[in-house]
């Protein structure tokens, strides 16, 4: 892409011709592609029985049958179906990555909408009048209210697309839906259908009535956001990564659209955190620590910088916001714990499924420092039957306990359903070892929980690697192809010793979101937030 790609993207419509093209798979590829999947979810997803028995599916019988029927299908059919049998795990670490010459980028419309209020009401909170075509229409800004969506009625709309989406909760789901209405990583899942969206809205400044009602057309681009100069580049580092890696996409992409010099400060030194952690006094009281991402190659920096940061805010109140966090090293987010406690620090622990698989894995010389730890554990399930090997910490207790803490006060820290992975780990270590108050953030019915991703993530050339020299090597997947898969399962320690993280994620006191909290820079959830420490 050019320079002008970066800024402004490229039109879905005119890059629609290479994604048919490159979508294309022979008869020999195809059945590669399914076996593949057969065996890596078979044989190492962690949360395979889980799945199974929640959504009462059977993703290896699905292939199966499948696999008999592959020839018959268009590409574009065979590629859907792959995606959605892998998406019905309803696990946004396990996706299947399909051929297409727009790896790295995302689809994205040139706004944002956000829901509030108990019975959710949908407006524009962001726009950028430079990534549309000729600026916005008349009215359509930040409290623009969304009424329609291709002539779909919103709510309706949104439930539509959560039907699709990943998540083991319905809210969840819907939360992930309403962001993909506006962005979607193409390495994660299809491009949008349609090349274009039709947005029925009322204008900012008008009231009730269908006469208000106006509608625009708004195209899908193409963007290519990039991954932080910070993130984490190592490739045995990357296999201690909890993260949603879709969702860092997306969040890459939205800084790009709504914040577009921050993104380009993204590549000086100048501030090199400031894509992770950013902070601020809110008054003379009260600071707040925004954590973007647990995705750092240097988790001794960053943990440097967060000390620095709230040493400069104000001593006695401090609100942690991980709304949208999808993630990233396991190590940095359980680290940070300590910063805001003198008590301990039990991190979370996890484990593989007790397949010939997993056990081939953790025997091979290859993975002796990453996975030796449970090979006895996996052995000994072959006679005990254990469905699990022994949990076991990623993070070494004593890095949880190495460091003095930065903040003196009182803290709480916030979460929504788009919290995810390393921001699950990172919300069960403070609630779990009693570090402060959790409120979690939500609109309409439904749990109020961080997302659910209970696991450390591999990419199928991954776990190649981990199985090379064994007796099970995969073979490698046509080119473009690929996956990534839910390895190592998460259980919680501490206080809810052995929970599972997978889909149920972690509660917190319940908030509902405001329209002045959307539009208003959360101004009544910062009070909510004054209001729960001054019970601490």
């Amino acid at each position: 892409m050019t320079t002008d790609d970066h800024a402004r993207g490229t039109l879905l419509a005119d890059v629609a011709p290479r994604l048919a093209a490159a979508s294309r798979l022979d008869g020999g590829e195809r059945l590669q592609v399914i076996d593949a999947l057969v065996t890596v979810l078979d044989g190492v997803y962690a949360h395979l029985p889980a799945k199974c028995a929640a959504y009462a599916t059977d993703p290896v019988q699905a292939l199966a049958l499948l696999r008999r029927r592959a020839g018959e299908l268009s590409d574009a059919e065979l590629h859907l179906t792959l995606t959605r049998i892998v998406a019905g795990l309803r696990d946004r670490h396990t996706r299947y990555v399909g051929p297409t010459p727009l790896h790295g980028r995302v689809a994205a419309l040139p706004f944002l909408v956000e829901a509030y209020g108990p019975r959710p009401t949908f407006v524009v909170s962001k726009t950028d009048a430079a990534g549309g075509t000729g600026g916005m229409p008349d009215g359509f800004a930040p409290g623009a209210e969304v009424v329609s969506w291709n002539a779909v009625p919103i709510a309706r709309a949104v439930e539509r697309h959560a039907d699709a989406e990943t998540g083991g909760r319905p809210d969840a789901r819907r939360a992930r839906a309403l962001e993909s209405l506006t962005f979607r990583a193409l390495d994660y899942g299809p491009p949008p259908d349609e090349w274009w969206v039709d947005v029925g809205y009322r204008p900012v400044g008008t009231r009730g009535g269908l006469g208000a009602v106006r509608e625009a057309r708004f195209a899908w681009r193409v963007l290519a956001p990039g991954r932080a100069a910070t993130a984490v580049r190592d490739a045995r580092l990357a296999r201690k990564l909890a993260i949603d890696p879709a969702g860092e996409a997306v969040r890459r992409a939205k800084k790009m659209q709504f914040s577009s010099d921050l993104w380009h400060a993204d590549r000086t030194a100048a501030a090199p955190m400031q894509d992770v952690v950013t902070a601020r006094a809110l008054d003379d009281r009260t600071g707040y620590l925004r954590l973007w991402s647990f995705d750092v190659q240097d988790d001794e920096a960053y943990l440097d910088e967060v000390a620095a940061l709230l040493r400069g805010l104000p001593p006695e109140r401090l609100v942690v916001d991980l709304r949208g966090n999808p993630g990233g090293l396991v190590w940095a987010a359980e680290r940070l714990l300590q910063l805001f406690t003198d008590g301990p620090v039990l991190p979370a622990r996890f484990s593989l499924l007790a397949t010939p698989l997993t056990r081939q894995m953790a025997d091979s010389p290859f993975n002796r420092l990453e996975l030796e730890a449970w090979s006895p554990s996996l052995q000994d399930a072959v006679t005990t039957g254990d469905v699990y090997s022994q949990p076991l910490p990623v993070t070494d207790p004593a890095w949880c306990r190495d460091r003095d803490r930065a903040f003196p006060g009182r803290a709480v820290a916030v979460v929504d359903a788009t919290t995810y992975s390393s921001g699950d780990l990172f919300a069960a270590g403070w609630v779990d070892n009693g570090v402060g108050p959790l409120v979690a953030v939500g609109a309409g019915p439904g749990a109020h929980a961080t997302g659910g991703g209970g696991a450390t993530v591999w990419t199928y050339a991954q776990l190649r690697d981990a199985l090379d020299g064994t007796d099970q090597p995969l073979p490698a997947l046509p080119e473009g192809c690929g996956l990534t898969v839910a390895v190592r399962r998460a259980v919680r320690s501490a206080a809810a010793d052995g929970v599972p993280l997978e889909d149920l994620g972690v509660g917190g006191r319940p908030y509902t979101m405001t329209k002045r909290d959307v539009l208003e820079g959360n101004v009544d959830l910062l009070r909510f937030c004054a209001q729960v420490l001054g019970d601490a």
